[in-house]
This record gives structure tokens, C-alpha cells and sequence, in this order.
């Protein structure tokens, strides 16, 4: 007797979007310093007909106040990387080449995931 073959999470998500025509979802990283340029490649990804997720607090705002900004942080970087996760691939906005050590570290966990990821200025690329 055959048995079916049992499908990985990652499989069972993408069948799921396959089945539900869901557009190719694009997860933006970069410095939160580059807030309007991810803004830009939002927009650029969305004219597209892509789906775009990406960064939504700014923890440098000016008057923002947490009573407990490293745990806000850890949690925001937790959210981000089940972004990372769900999204079919990544977009680095690094103008200037810039590649901070959360984006180096993002970068690292989407490759580890055999997501792909592209860049707004590739000539920056670590895996260059």
C-alpha cells in the first residue's frame, strides 16, 4: 500500500497561495533610517501586482516612548522574521550600499530559508 507524501509547512504555504492565485508576496528590509526610500520600493513592488510587507513602527520616531523599547525590539524582530517567512522573496533597500548588522542577520535568515533576495544597490550584497 502507497502512501501520499507528506508536505513540508513550507510546501503546504506555497500550494495555498498557488490554489488561492495569491500574488507573489515581497518582504521589504533595510534601516528603518531609509523609512521613505522602503516607502518608494513598496510602491514600486505594489504597481507591480506584488504583495508587499515590511517594517510598520519606526522605533527612532521622534516622540516615541516605550516603556520597554529592547522588548518592543525583540518582538518587532520576531514579527519581522515571520515576515521573512511568508513572503516569497526579499528586498533589500540599502541606498548608499548600506547593510546594517539586523539587515546582515535578516539577510542571512531568508538565505538559510532559500528565500531570494534582491537589493536596491547590489554592489552591497555580503554574498558578493
Amino acid at each position: 500500500m502507497s502512501y501520499p507524501e507528506l508536505l513540508t509547512a513550507d510546501e503546504k504555504l506555497a500550494d495555498a497561495k498557488k490554489r488561492l492565485n495569491i500574488p507573489r508576496i515581497v518582504v521589504i528590509c533595510g534601516s528603518t533610517r531609509f523609512w521613505q526610500e522602503m516607502a518608494d520600493a513598496a510602491w514600486n513592488e505594489t504597481v507591480v501586482g506584488r504583495i508587499v510587507v515590511k517594517p510598520d513602527v519606526d522605533m527612532k520616531r521622534p516622540g516615541a516612548v516605550y516603556t520597554d523599547a529592547q522588548a518592543v525590539k525583540t518582538d518587532l524582530d520576531e514579527l519581522h522574521r515571520a515576515k521573512i517567512r511568508l513572503a516569497d522573496e526579499v528586498l533589500i533597500v540599502n541606498p548608499g550600499g548600506y547593510v546594517g548588522q539586523s539587515t546582515t542577520a535578516e539577510i542571512a535568515y531568508a538565505r538559510e530559508l532559500g528565500k531570494p533576495v534582491r537589493f536596491t544597490h547590489p554592489e552591497a550584497d555580503p554574498a558578493a
